[in-house]
């Protein structure tokens, strides 16, 4: 006789699920600092965005993230794996805009959607450390910060061209400008002339290349490689070149070729071009300037349009060769150089010849390099050789003819050697509601004033819908009855700051929140860091190398040398865990 099948149950997840869930919150597995005794652990994932429910790329990531905790677990130690959310920005705001509410309501509710979805997960997260850079116990600190930085002289507003994005309204930090347009909605960037909030990066930019010795074997070379040409360290001279009255200092990592320079290029959007402008070309300059604003910097840049120029009527001497050359604006790209000026050598750069044969103007081979001669070929011949055509230093190899002539330069009082860098100063500003407004007020008396500290946060006011369109400043700028304040130093009438912080530096110190998500009496409790910190494993997206962990890693040295963390390096370790596509 055949026996009867025998009736298997149905797989049911979604009653496994809400079996098991209940459980394992009831048994609290995954809060960190329960394990009494037990080595330390830290793995952290860069926290989300809540912009909606989560997807596969976020059960990627956090799902990798996930595996590392439970394996260290298992091995004994103590783990924390926090969660918690970036919650200010544009997004929030631009919903808000449409729905016609506070960018509160879509953030938080998006929060708790997320929430639920990593609940179902099942990650191991310590959910008693969760956070949201947005409420105001979190910005209350990010707005202390910015004061420490700013008493240390590391924060600080100037006038200066920068980069601004039509469609959302708001300007830009160079490392948000991707390939000419905004990295947020891809609309092209164009410069506008702002007063703005910098942090002073550059001062740690050897800090920043050298501590990178520390991370090697544990980070990705490819994001120390994008960090390492973002900072762009080079070595050279700067040069004296006398314009009529003024002197003009660039910088070259190419002392060597100086005989060659037959003219001089200021970028037409400097500032210097229309003070070195001669009178009867004023007007030619500006309609250029006007044709070169319309481009991006990618047009720039690119090496198949015809060279443009304007002559401003003036010359420059050539400091070696004591002759006179002329000067052009030009719609070269040249914001790594701090006076917008370089001095042009078409025999050895592709873009001055390609200038220079636009223009008629000479070219001088003054390093053999066995080439055929650029001014017949067309082809500039930028490898090393020996000097020509070169005076005194004619036969000279690269590196000694470098150190000679700039050590004459030196001693003639005609230019030094120097290091420049590519990296410029983290642009902060943004001229939106839904961030950190910054802690200062302006009085007419004082001047800027820092909010005291026991008057912290300086909290957002009760804006919504329309109030919150881009109109070319901030919406904080029409919340009069909140603008309107008095000095804290005067007592006077004054004006809060209407620009509100990047969301960047939210992110910058959030891993150092969750030690001590609760600690009321600083932005964390320095033993509670000393305990966790670094981060052992860190994993993340390879898209955030020159944005969040270049200033996650300056915001530690920075905290470092205020003497409230121990540690230099935020990530000891970074996975970058690769994109789903589709």
């Amino acid at each position: 006789m055949t026996e009867a099948p025998v009736e298997r149950a149905a797989y049911d997840p979604h009653a496994v699920q809400d079996r098991w869930l209940p459980v394992w919150d009831r048994l609290d597995l995954y809060t960190a600092g329960k394990r009494e005794g037990a080595p330390k652990k830290y793995v952290l994932d860069m926290f989300p965005y809540p912009s909606g429910d989560l997807h596969m790329g976020h059960a990627e990531a956090y799902g990798l993230c996930d595996v590392l905790a439970r394996y260290w677990m298992r091995r004994g130690y103590d783990v924390m794996h926090p969660i918690g959310w970036d919650s200010f920005g544009l997004p929030a705001e631009n919903a808000a805009i449409k729905r016609d509410e506070h960018p509160a309501t879509y953030t938080y509710a998006n929060i708790e959607t997320q929430a639920e979805s990593f609940r179902r997960y099942a990650i191991s997260f310590d959910w008693t450390r969760r956070l949201h850079t947005s409420d105001t116990e979190y910005y209350r600190w990010t707005q202390w910060l910015f004061l420490r930085f700013r008493e240390r002289g590391l924060a600080y507003r100037k006038s200066s061209a920068v980069n601004w994005c039509p469609k959302d309204q708001t300007v830009l930090a160079n490392e948000q400008v991707v390939q000419g347009s905004c990295e947020r909605c891809g609309t092209q960037v164009t410069k506008r002339e702002l007063t703005q909030w910098f942090f002073k990066v550059t001062d740690y930019a050897d800090r920043l290349l050298d501590d990178m010795e520390q991370l090697r074997g544990t980070w990705p070379e490819r994001v120390l490689l994008m960090q390492k040409n973002w900072i762009g360290k080079s070595q050279g001279a700067h040069v004296d070149f006398s314009v009529g009255d003024a002197t003009v200092t660039v910088f070259t990592t190419r002392p060597d070729t100086l005989f060659g320079a037959t003219f001089f290029v200021v970028a037409a959007d400097a500032p210097l071009a229309l003070e070195l402008c001669a009178p009867s070309q004023v007007a030619a300059l500006e309609a250029y300037r006007e044709d070169v604003r319309k481009l991006s910097d990618i047009d720039r840049q690119s090496t198949d349009r015809p060279k443009t120029g304007v002559d401003l009527g003036v010359t420059a001497l050539n400091p070696v060769t004591g002759e006179q050359i002329p000067v052009y604006a030009a719609d070269y790209v040249l914001a790594d150089y701090g006076t917008g000026a370089i001095m042009a050598v078409p025999a050895h750069d592709q873009r001055d010849l390609d200038f220079a044969r636009a223009f008629g103007l000479p070219v001088r081979v003054v390093v053999d390099t066995g080439d055929d001669d650029p001014a017949v070929t067309g082809v500039a011949t930028a490898g090393d050789g020996v000097l020509v055509n070169s005076g005194e230093y004619d036969g000279l190899a690269k590196d000694e003819a470098i150190a000679r002539i700039t050590a004459d330069l030196e001693a003639r009082g005609g230019g030094q050697g120097a290091v420049n860098y590519r990296l410029r100063d983290w642009l902060i500003s943004r001229q939106r509601f839904w961030g950190p407004p910054i802690p200062i007020v302006h009085c007419a008396s004082c001047g800027e004033v820092a909010v005291p500290d026991d008057q912290l946060p300086v909290e957002l006011p009760d804006l919504r819908g329309a109030a919150l369109k881009p109109a070319g400043t901030s919406p904080l700028g029409g919340a009069t009855d909140w603008v309107s304040t008095t000095c804290p130093s005067c007592g006077g009438p004054a004006s809060r700051d209407t620009d509100t912080m990047d969301t960047f530096v939210d992110s910058s110190w959030y891993y150092l929140r969750y030690c001590s998500p609760d600690y009321t009496d600083g932005p964390f409790d320095p033993e509670a860091v000393r305990e966790w910190m670094p981060v052992a494993q860190y994993v993340g997206g390879v898209e955030h190398a020159i944005l969040h962990l270049l200033y996650s890693r300056f915001f530690m040295k920075v905290l470092h040398d205020m003497g409230m963390v121990d540690a230099v390096e935020p990530f000891a370790a970074l996975m970058n865990q690769g994109q789903v596509i589709n």
